[in-house]
């Protein structure tokens, strides 16, 4: 990720904070209605539900609204993209997009479990905005995503890991570390990383929608476009690997 990226993230999320505060709690409240949000295979659900593509294997991607799709039709958020890219391979697999809006690592580690249900081969973690928007302790951060981790490892489920940036009202420690994160925990666990999920696509506008941090349908092809590069030759290797196989790494 470009520094001049960087500096473009952190100023829409100083712009956004309140917006994305909002919409975490709106959706808080509609998620509290049930213990576990209901999988829907109609592509027409709520953002914070489960929305499955495809059939075979799963790919689960574990995100916030940026992986629901905020303000999108779900077949134009990032995971259903990466759905098209994989049936364009051959590739069979069931796109899982297990995005809540406004859901921070902590959330996404509570809900962990029904989210790795059924035979998931590869989960995409695609968490932090939400903790650095609000200025979360970034060893919190750290021990969320690296507990995600460690529990898909120990079902045999190969990782890959998002990056994120934190906005520029916490300090230039609270950034440096924030950022860090990320690449020392793939380094330690030996899991992909895609380094910036937003990359090319923060901060330019005609890519972003009015609230300035969420990718259009255009927008969230580009992402799709920086997570496919890695997932694509994991999802490839892994195809042939049976159900119960060796673990991935």
């Amino acid at each position: 990720m470009t520094r001049l990226n960087t500096f473009r993230l952190a100023a829409c999320l100083a712009l956004a904070t309140s917006a994305a505060c909002g919409a975490r709690d709106d959706n808080r409240q509609a998620a509290a209605r049930t213990e576990r949000p209901a999988a829907t295979a109609d592509r027409t659900g709520p953002a914070n539900q489960l929305v499955e593509h495809g059939s075979g294997a799963r790919i689960v991607v574990l995100g916030d609204s940026l992986t629901a799709g905020l303000g999108l039709a779900p077949d134009e958020a990032y995971p259903a993209v990466l759905q098209e890219y994989l049936a364009a391979k051959g590739l069979q697999y069931q796109v899982v997009n297990a995005g809540i809006s406004g859901d921070t690592s902590a959330g996404g580690l509570s809900r962990l479990d029904w989210a790795l249900e059924g035979d998931v081969r590869i989960l995409i973690v695609a968490l932090g905005a939400n903790d650095g928007l609000r200025g979360l302790p970034v060893t919190q951060l750290r021990k969320n995503l690296a507990t995600i981790v460690e529990r898909a490892q120990a079902r045999g489920i190969t990782v890959v890991l998002a990056g994120m940036e934190a906005p520029p009202n916490w300090g230039d420690e609270y950034i440096r570390a924030f950022h860090e994160v990320y690449p020392s925990l793939a380094k330690e666990y030996k899991v992909a990383l895609v380094p910036f999920l937003l990359e090319g696509v923060a901060g330019i506008s005609q890519l972003n929608q009015r609230d300035g941090i969420h990718p259009t349908a255009r927008g969230d092809r580009l992402v799709a476009d920086t997570v496919w590069t890695v997932l694509e030759p994991i999802a490839a290797r892994l195809a042939t690997r049976p159900e119960g196989g060796a673990p991935g790494s």
